[in-house]
């Protein structure tokens, strides 16, 4: 079995009520698919030679996009609507392509998504497209879904 490579990837960014996603942007870098659980520790009287370990809460990182080009201004948009009203939200798919680029092999929901920092990048007379440097968006949980599939 071969292995699922992790540079052919595609992010879509469907806003909350939205019916397709906002913004067909390529970016160089994805991370911040990433669950924590704080394990609880109980040790039971008499018995020294072992603990009980429990699951405790949960938190999640944060989902780092890097070095996006696109045409379209959707992404800039839902950004300042989410300054507008704090209580918008937006459900990201990270799509795992094989690869020949087309195929997709795994894909992840992360759900609530909220931008939480976005940079511009330096400004150059050559490049012709609206760059973003780094998005950064805080959300509540993702998942791995089939491929093409729901979670």
């Amino acid at each position: 079995m071969r292995p699922i490579l992790a540079f052919n990837f595609a992010v879509e960014i469907t806003p909350d009520g939205a019916s397709a996603p906002l913004v067909a942007a390529a970016f160089a870098e994805c991370d911040g698919l990433e669950l924590s659980m704080e394990a609880k520790t109980i040790r039971e009287g008499g018995a020294n030679d072992r603990v009980i370990r429990l699951a405790g809460p949960v938190s999640y990182g944060n989902l780092t996009l890097k070095r996006g080009l696109t045409r379209d201004r959707g992404l800039w948009a839902w950004v300042q609507d989410c300054l507008d009203d704090p209580a918008r939200r937006a459900q990201a798919e990270v799509v795992i392509l094989g690869a020949n680029g087309r195929d997709e092999v795994a894909r992840f929901w992360v759900h609530r998504c909220l931008p939480v920092k976005l940079k511009a990048p330096a400004l150059n007379a050559k490049d012709g497209g609206i760059a973003i440097e780094e998005l950064q968006l805080a959300y509540d949980r993702f998942e791995l879904a089939e491929p093409g599939g729901t979670p």
